[in-house]
């Protein structure tokens, strides 16, 4: 069995680390990195600004963007990363790459809300994470991916992905 380029989606609620470990996942498999929140409709960065939470309505034009920059890079490989809280909005993912491979970086409440109160300059703040966990479903048994704990070091979390990656995946 040939190997293919990785199609890799790093998940979370907010303040889980996506954006680190995506960024240095990508680098050290040498393909693309998208940051979910650059395809939100300008609509969904107010409303998130504002402390309202999205529903499914307003993801939906969020995920196909997400899908639709997927399918584009299903022969060179990619990741991205997005919250993916629900399996339906994981499940509209695989549909454009159906090997996907899902990494849900999950760390306890008060981490969370101590990384998201430190954080500057960003949309979504603190006063979200209540919503984004109640929101948030795990990966389940049938779908293609691993839970890690995101307080440790990001280098050693890229380490413990390229090792969980499936072998048909460089």
């Amino acid at each position: 069995m040939t190997a293919q380029a990785p199609q890799i989606v790093v998940m979370g609620v907010a303040g889980s680390g996506k954006t680190t470990v995506g960024t240095l996942l990508a680098h050290a498999l040498g393909v693309e990195y998208g940051e979910g929140d650059d395809f939100h409709p300008e609509a969904n960065v107010a409303k998130m600004a504002s402390g309202v939470p999205l529903n499914d309505t307003d993801r939906a034009p969020w995920l196909d963007a997400l899908a639709g920059w997927l399918a584009d890079r299903r022969s060179t490989g990619a990741v991205l990363t997005c919250s993916a809280l629900k399996q339906s909005y994981r499940d509209r993912l695989r549909a454009a790459a159906p090997d996907l491979f899902f990494v849900h970086l999950a760390a306890p409440r008060d981490e969370l809300e101590r990384r998201l109160t430190s954080r500057k300059g960003h949309f979504m703040g603190a006063r979200m994470l209540d919503s984004q966990l109640a929101v948030l479903r795990p990966l389940t048994d049938d779908e293609s991916g691993i839970t890690l704990d995101a307080t440790l070091p990001p280098a050693d979390l890229v380490e413990q992905i390229r090792t969980a990656l499936p072998t048909t995946v460089a």
